[in-house]
């Protein structure tokens, strides 16, 4: 898997959210810092908004897989250098930032950081504590993948998608009918 394409991605090769707001339903976005305590903070972005668009029996999935991306970004895409690192995490477009995308029917997760390195789904040791993020992120997403930016030198985003649970019509007549 890892490299799937879908024409209603195609927005994630150009960078995030995308640029027709009637493209979509629900965008989004949450610039990280360079710091592994922004994985709880993308945990908390998550729930908050998956509360706000009623979906909150996603959140257990969906923030499992944003827990992996979010690490594999500032694992593996954030700088070395101590000067890099500070650049890193200034709000510009090498900074890792998380995007929530509902479409109708559909909810993508998505990760883009300033590396250009393809995500490489690992096989872990029976006793290894890493190396089965990406293989998660398959497990309990739908679909996922990755493509390179190109508004920016460099970078990349790391998606993964969900295909949200059909709503019966009587409900959704029902639910139309009671805002009216």
């Amino acid at each position: 898997m890892g490299t799937k394409v879908s024409t209603m991605l195609a927005p994630l090769w150009q960078g995030l959210p995308p640029v027709d707001p009637a493209a979509i339903s629900g965008s989004v976005t949450w610039t990280l810092r360079p710091q592994y305590e922004s994985v709880r903070g993308a945990r908390q972005f998550t729930r908050e908004t998956l509360q706000r668009w009623n979906m909150d029996e996603l959140f257990d999935s969906v923030a499992l897989v944003v827990s992996e991306l979010v690490t594999n970004a500032l694992r593996h895409a954030a700088p070395d250098d101590a000067a890099d690192r500070q650049a890193y995490g200034a709000a510009d477009d090498t900074s890792p930032r998380l995007h929530l995308i509902r479409w109708a029917g559909r909810l993508v997760c998505a990760v883009r950081d300033g590396s250009d390195a393809s995500p490489v789904e690992g096989e872990a040791d029976f006793s290894a504590e890493s190396g089965r993020g990406l293989y998660l992120v398959d497990s309990f997403s739908d679909s996922w993948g990755w493509h390179r930016l190109e508004d920016v030198p460099h970078g990349k985003v790391v998606w993964a998608l969900f295909q949200l649970p059909q709503v019966p019509a009587q409900a959704t007549a029902a639910s139309r009918a009671q805002a009216s």
